[in-house]
């Protein structure tokens, strides 16, 4: 709504009634003087010169957008071109039951020790002052839960590749998947939202695995790696929570504020005293300009960069920013569609913050003070990306 809302205004203004005014930056698109002789073929004559691909500065958008479409095409047409592949081999090099047993022996072979659930819940017990204990145990209860089908499944398939077993119509589509370099149904259906390849899935959920492992062995890190959360909607909520029992304070009372500091993630050494430091957030449509410290155009060729340290700093009745700021929506995966789960969250968005910005000041859809350029372009904020 609030990116529809925008693109309207721009089309239903008081402006279009004038001669030449200008859709877009270059010119190419703008309100056509009428040919009092022949107005009919004047509005011909200008739709015949426009260009036959629209450039992405018509709806807004960076030239990056031409090579994140390009990008989609590509993987689209070589994954259905995987798909094709023959199931048999001729000539030399691996058989494709080789391939699937190699790669799935691979995975095997790295997955880490189990998470001792009854140990971790009784060094972080439910305490009314830490809701961060709950959200560690709550993690990995759910990691354990996927882990444990990985580990599960990989062995069966390979016996059902040597003949040992009955190959199922679930291991072979779970073969099926691995040579094709998509993640199994099976691991899907307990995972988290993943749009990587089987193997920068594999290497993602291997280092949230860590990310977790770190978090039991050393206590809350100083830290937090936003992106390595199953469930990031309960992270933040838990951190409201304790802001909010400290000061015996409702929850809906309370928000976050976001702050930049100049530290890198390795400089950082303490938490803060209420809130929270995050980072491992990915920025598309944009960047963050270090220096001026606040979103700026992305370069040429550069589709995604990564976001500073942000400081989320807990408040109550926060008085809304009225003006510099961009409301940045927070998404798992680069897809943005989410449906809305049990839990009543949805299953990609996570939430908004605003990113101090310069630009043309409205209000958007909410009555809330926005740039219009920024969300033309989309620009959003991501956990995880595609590669």
């Amino acid at each position: 709504m609030r990116c529809i809302d925008v693109i309207l205004r721009q089309f239903y203004c008081e402006g279009v009634l004038k001669d030449d005014y200008r859709f877009s930056d270059s010119g190419i698109y703008y309100s056509v003087p009428v040919n009092e002789g022949e107005p009919h073929q004047g509005y011909i004559d200008y739709i015949e010169q426009l260009p036959v691909n629209a450039a992405p500065e018509v709806f807004g958008m960076h030239e990056n957008a031409n090579i994140t479409y390009a990008l989609s095409e590509t993987h689209l047409l070589f994954g259905t071109l995987m798909q094709l592949q023959p199931r048999t081999s001729s000539g030399g090099g691996l058989t494709r039951e080789e391939v699937i047993g190699d790669t799935a022996r691979k995975i095997q072979e790295r997955l880490p020790i189990d998470f001792d659930i009854e140990a971790t819940s009784m060094r972080y017990p439910t305490r009314y002052d830490e809701s961060m204990n709950t959200v560690l145990v709550q993690e990995a209860i759910r990691y354990q839960a996927l882990l444990d089908v990985v580990r599960s499944t990989l062995p069966q398939l390979r016996r059902a590749l040597k003949g040992l077993v009955v190959l199922s119509a679930d291991l072979e589509a779970m073969g099926d998947a691995i040579f094709a370099q998509r993640v199994p149904s099976q691991w899907e259906a307990k995972a988290y939202p993943c749009l990587k390849p089987l193997d920068g899935w594999v290497n993602e959920f291997l280092q949230r695995l860590d990310f977790i492992n770190k978090w039991i062995e050393n206590g809350n890190p100083p830290v937090y790696w936003v992106s390595g959360f199953f469930f990031p909607q309960a992270f933040f909520t838990g951190q409201l929570q304790n802001f909010a029992r400290s000061l015996q304070i409702p929850i809906d009372s309370t928000s976050f504020a976001q702050e930049y500091p100049d530290a890198e993630f390795e400089d950082i050494t303490e938490k803060p005293p209420t809130g929270c430091y995050i980072n491992g957030l990915f920025i598309e449509g944009a960047r963050w300009d270090k220096s001026a410290k606040r979103l700026a155009e992305p370069l040429p060729k550069v589709l995604f960069e990564t976001m500073p340290v942000i400081y989320f700093r807990p408040e109550q009745n926060r008085a809304e920013v009225t003006e510099g700021v961009y409301r940045m929506p927070l998404y798992k995966v680069l897809s943005r569609a989410g449906t809305l789960s049990t839990t009543g969250h949805s299953t990609n968005f996570v939430m908004w913050f605003t990113v101090p910005s310069v630009g043309t000041e409205i209000k958007n859809n909410r009555g809330l003070s926005d740039h219009s350029e920024w969300i033309k372009a989309g620009v959003a904020c991501f956990c995880s990306l595609k590669y």
